[in-house]
């Protein structure tokens, strides 16, 4: 009999439908190489491309930009919150309470003494480190005052220590007053840590080996260093960077209210061994770290009075988001987002800031090692062909999706267009024309709906099939780099056309010829990279003529294929070649320059050439100029929108072929 328990033990699997996919990469590739491939088509260099993407983050990521806003806010709040002279201020306050304690015990005395006693107290010096000083060998009448003051030389060797030594002002206050025999036993501790940290910094300095001596110093007194360091080097690195601070939040003060701590310091614990162990430990550490900021201050203008410890975190967390900005910048020589300290950010912006640079490391890391960059030869960032046609297919996409929604059209072609049928199938893909393999499509969405998907029928169940291929077209995309183009805004436009028209060809359409021709003042032939990166530039010109040479030698060169030339402008031709090369410019166009062009048109036209002519913006000379050429070589005139061109050109190269 089967166990019932078994039973119940029942799985279904299907679609994952909770929300975003918990699986899914924390960036999109795709969605990053597009913001790339705008930008470099914009006329950034690759690099420049990737350091914006990486400035401006992706979608629910932020970008650098946003994360060095946040430190600068969160130190821009640190300075104005806080002020730096609260040890100071808790100085003043138990000295006046000790001061009014001990004349209010003298005014009670009808002596002499008291009289001179209160005589001393008039005397004392103004400032509050020379009256505490003063008063150190005073005998106090009142137990109040004596109280307050001891709690002033406790208060200040607390402060040092908590400047220096992580938790040390906690586990003091929980040991009583310096006074009482728990507090005198935890202060020799300290000064014996002290004396033997100077030792072991010291011989470290002079370069001998403290492998020994410093594991001796952290059994005898680890307590004092919960940061756990490895080795000298590391409990030096960690002493310094404190003691920066520390020096920071002097440069920071007034120089009245540094001349009055460093008097007080004198006082802390009634013990000169703590400032004196002190200045011995910040010259050896500003000997072995002198490259950290030592002469740094900071404008602290804030209501909230800071103790000593309190102030140099503040001063020392400054330090730090200064370094969090510079690492964020990437601005420096070799400059790299692994260099965030990732463990700062989190500390200091939170767990979210942390997640997002790591993303956008991880981001940079994943583009590199899918190779969509590439290193010329003079060590320039360039667009690798891998990455050329990742954004071919996305911007081919949007055309797809253009051509898809146009109202109603669709071309009509002849069955059997593409040549006869050779019996096999594959996926549809964009651009393809053949027959649907209907037995082939109905069966994938069958083994699709199988798998728990309802849809009826999708795009990806769709094969087609396949024929003989019995034309090849030659193929010559001649678009306008004069100056006009990059201030009218046609400059991206012209360039996501002639990726969208390269993918189709290169990925579809393999046999056919595709060359890509620029022109302004002169023409060149340019691989699709080339064009891509191409910036623009202020030169004046519009060589159309030069252009159609290009276009000629292509066609002739492939003289076996159907020839087709697609021309892209905003201009009237300015300009045409001369017998010596050199280009001929007037505007308006010279006669000659118009019947240099016309001239190359006919030849084109007696290669029974098939000319398409995509005329933007509204000059009507242009619009007159076009018509008349286009009826000459019996071509045709479209007159796209920008957002439009890509699908124009695509939608013409697919009929001329047909």
């Amino acid at each position: 009999m089967a166990d019932p328990r078994r039973r119940k033990l029942r799985y279904a699997y299907g679609p994952y439908a909770g929300g975003p996919d918990p699986l899914a990469p924390p960036f999109d590739i795709r969605s990053a190489m597009d913001q790339i491939g705008r930008d470099v088509m914009e006329g950034s260099s690759p690099r420049q491309a990737l350091q914006e993407l990486l400035r401006r983050g992706l979608e629910g990521r932020r970008g650098l930009d946003d994360l060095t806003r946040q430190v600068w806010e969160r130190r821009r709040d640190l300075q104005r919150d806080n002020r730096l002279d609260g040890t100071l201020q808790e100085v003043r306050e138990l000295l006046q309470r000790a001061l009014d304690a001990e004349r209010e015990a003298l005014g009670n005395e009808d002596s002499d003494d008291a009289r001179f006693r209160e005589m001393q107290l008039d005397a004392l010096p103004n400032d509050t480190g020379g009256a505490v000083r003063e008063l150190n060998e005073y005998d106090w009448r009142s137990s109040e005052a004596r109280q307050a003051y001891e709690d002033i030389r406790d208060l200040l060797g607390r402060e040092m220590l908590d400047q220096r030594f992580q938790g040390m002002k906690q586990a003091l206050e929980s040991m009583g007053s310096n006074a009482t025999p728990e507090g005198r036993e935890a202060l020799e501790r300290i000064h014996e840590m002290m004396s033997d940290l100077n030792d072991l910094l010291e011989h470290h300095a002079a370069g001998q080996d403290t492998t020994d001596e410093f594991r001796e110093f952290m059994d005898k007194h680890g307590e004092f260093f919960p940061e756990n360091p490895q080795n000298t080097d590391e409990l030096a690195d960690l002493l310094a960077a404190r003691a920066a601070a520390a020096q920071r939040m002097l440069n920071s003060m007034s120089a009245e209210q540094r001349a009055e701590l460093m008097e007080l310091s004198q006082q802390a614990f009634g013990d000169p061994r703590l400032a004196q162990q002190m200045a011995r430990l910040d010259a050896q550490l500003q000997g072995m770290r002198p490259g950290e900021d030592w002469q740094g201050s900071g404008r602290f203008r804030g209501d909230n009075p800071m103790g000593m410890g309190e102030a140099t975190r503040a001063l020392e967390e400054l330090g730090q988001l200064d370094n969090l900005a510079e690492q964020l910048s990437q601005s420096y020589p070799g400059a790299r987002l692994d260099d965030i300290d990732l463990d700062a950010l989190t500390g200091m912006l939170g767990e979210q800031a942390g997640v997002d640079a790591r993303t956008l490391a991880q981001l940079e890391r994943e583009l590199q090692r899918q190779g969509l960059f590439e290193r010329a030869a003079d060590g320039t960032l360039l667009l690798s062909p891998k990455a050329l046609r990742r954004l071919g297919q996305s911007i081919l996409r949007d055309v797809a999706e253009q051509l898809s929604g146009r109202n109603g059209q669709r071309d009509t072609r002849r069955a059997g267009a593409a040549g006869d049928a050779t019996g096999a199938t594959r996926p549809w893909a964009f651009g393809d024309t053949e027959a649907w393999s209907v037995p082939r499509t109905l069966l994938n969405a069958e083994l699709r709906k199988a798998s728990g998907d309802t849809r009826k029928l999708d795009v990806t169940d769709v094969e087609i099939v396949e024929t003989e291929q019995r034309t090849r077209a030659a193929v010559a995309l001649l678009v306008d780099t004069s100056w006009s183009m990059v201030a009218e805004g046609r400059w991206v436009p012209m360039k996501r056309t002639a990726l969208a028209l390269h993918q189709l060809i290169s990925t579809r359409f393999r046999g056919d010829a595709l060359q890509l021709v620029t022109f302004g003042r002169h023409a060149q032939s340019v691989e699709l990279g080339e064009l891509v990166g191409l910036e623009g530039a202020y030169a004046q010109g519009t060589n159309l003529h030069h252009a159609l040479l290009l276009a000629g030698q292509h066609l002739r060169k492939n003289s076996d294929a159907t020839p087709v030339v697609l021309v892209v402008t905003d201009g009237e031709p300015t300009a045409h070649l001369e017998p010596d090369g050199e280009a001929y410019f007037d505007y308006p166009p010279s006669p000659h320059t118009l019947r240099a062009t016309v001239a190359e048109l006919d030849k084109l036209s007696g290669m029974r050439a098939a000319f398409t002519f995509f005329v933007l913006g509204d000059d009507p000379r242009l619009a007159v100029f076009m018509d008349d050429v286009a009826r000459r070589v019996g071509g045709r005139v479209v007159t796209p929108t920008l957002d439009g061109l890509g699908a124009e050109v695509v939608a013409d190269y697919l009929k001329r072929r047909a």
